[in-house]
């Protein structure tokens, strides 16, 4: 394996992977110390598997692909990628009655999902633009609906830890 040659094994995707390990720990730390169902190991496998998941389908059938015999097409890892978080985030979100407990981890899961999937296409940028989006959203937001006249608290503010 030479580090520096894009057999899909080289420094610029270990790059790309460390990107959707680090992002993705970024925002399993946050839901961690909001102590929600899912935390920092559960995003950061799954961000990070994510974006193997999609160096696998850009690199990984190398060996295989002849001119004219097999088109690759990564947009299907991809497409099988978002169809399998959503299965895993359908099966956190709860009702009872007009309790609903694990929208917001659902949803996290399935954004650090598309962030380590941009990590493994290259798109450090999105990456790093849309992680930073979810701290807007998970601290500044929660502030400003507080200003609003007559908003309840975020579930995400509440006392009770349950709701998400």
């Amino acid at each position: 394996m030479n580090l520096f040659h894009s057999d899909g094994q080289g420094l610029k995707q270990l790059a790309e992977l460390g990107a959707a390990f680090v992002l993705s720990a970024a925002i399993g730390l946050e839901r961690e110390l909001r102590h929600k169902s899912a935390g920092l190991r559960t995003y950061t496998v799954v961000g990070t598997t994510a974006a193997l998941f999609l160096l696998v389908s850009k690199y990984g059938f190398m060996d295989v692909l002849s001119e004219g015999r097999i088109v690759l097409d990564p947009s299907r890892v991809a497409a099988q990628i978002v169809t399998g978080i959503g299965f895993i985030g359908a099966g956190l979100i709860f009702v009872k009655g007009d309790w609903v407990k694990g929208v917001t981890t659902a949803a996290t899961l399935w954004l650090v999902t598309g962030i380590g999937m941009a990590c493994g296409a290259g798109l450090l940028l999105l990456a790093l633009v849309t992680t930073i989006a979810y701290f807007i959203i998970a601290l500044v937001f929660p502030l400003l609906l507080r200003q609003l006249p007559g908003t309840p608290v975020p579930t995400e503010e509440s006392r009770n830890t349950e709701h998400d």
